[in-house]
């Protein structure tokens, strides 16, 4: 089961369930309903009014007022390569915050804003939390966890490096395209290992298994759960592996007419198409 938003004509959202083609998507519930028991309605099968994708606007499944809460240096191999290199590791994950507002689908179109000299890829796995988390153990929160994602944390390292806070190089118009949800029981944990890959205009630039998180996403949410209260629906990135653009020498930034890919092991490819600042302006 693939799970994903669908539009409706009066600007509220439904989630439905895509079938193996990617043609037709079955309505499950509205938004509000399906998160108020998410484990319960992925664990039957759909049956709601089948749809054409054609004819449907899809959206990320999201809650207005979700949290996304981010892992950024959680592979060594990223560290390493980044202006990070040969600090220590801290004790504790390093978090950053995205907007709902940010998030956008598979096929979605992502501008360059105009203060910056291209965008970097980032490759990696969102968590989806169903249930609610104060104070929790690290397999409470692991417990919670209802299915996963393919994400591209796309980031403006310009606005990124002006300041040691990150959230505004990291929210630019639809620059967090995110697959569709795989349920936990379709696709397993991702401690146990899934490849991931990330590729610019066909070539690989990232490549690695989640076996190398340096936090795991059941003790990152048992931390996040000791200061706010995790909801359902919220989600957690897991931060992406060694390869990204920035790093590189020369520097190799996404161009309007870029395409960008991940793929992750089981949940799918995120494709996405890079256009010039003035898409956002539309």
């Amino acid at each position: 089961m693939r799970i994903v938003g669908v539009k409706q004509a009066d600007r509220s959202v439904w989630v439905g369930a895509l079938d193996e083609s990617g043609r037709q998507v079955t309505l499950v519930a509205d938004l509000e309903s399906f998160w108020s028991s998410p484990a319960e309605h992925l664990s039957r099968a759909p049956s709601g009014a089948i749809l054409a994708t054609e004819d449907v606007e899809l959206v990320p499944p999201v809650l207005p007022s979700a949290r996304v809460v981010c892992i950024g240096l959680n592979y060594q191999d990223h560290v390493n390569e980044g202006s990070f290199s040969g600090q220590e590791l801290p004790e504790f994950p390093t978090l950053f915050a995205r907007w709902p507002a940010s998030l956008t689908v598979d096929g979605a179109q992502i501008p360059v804003p105009s203060g910056e000299d291209g965008l970097d890829w980032e490759g990696e796995v969102v968590a989806w939390v169903g249930s609610t988390l104060v104070d929790a153990t690290p397999e409470e929160a692991l417990a919670a966890v209802v299915g996963y994602s393919t994400f591209n944390d796309v980031t403006s390292r310009r606005a990124q490096k002006q300041t040691t806070q990150w959230i505004i190089g990291k929210n630019g118009d639809n620059s967090g395209p995110l697959g569709p949800l795989v349920p936990v029981a379709e696709v397993g944990e991702i401690a146990d290992g899934l490849a991931i890959e990330t590729r610019v205009n066909g070539e690989v630039v990232q490549h690695a298994s989640t076996t190398q998180l340096i936090y795991g996403v059941g003790e990152t949410l048992s931390y996040i759960s000791h200061t706010f209260t995790v909801n359902a629906g919220d989600l957690l990135a897991t931060g992406t592996p060694s390869g990204v653009g920035y790093a590189r020498t020369p520097p190799w930034l996404l161009q309007p007419g870029d395409v960008v890919e991940v793929e992750v092991e089981g949940l799918g490819v995120l494709t996405n198409y890079i256009v010039g600042n003035a898409a956002r302006h539309r």
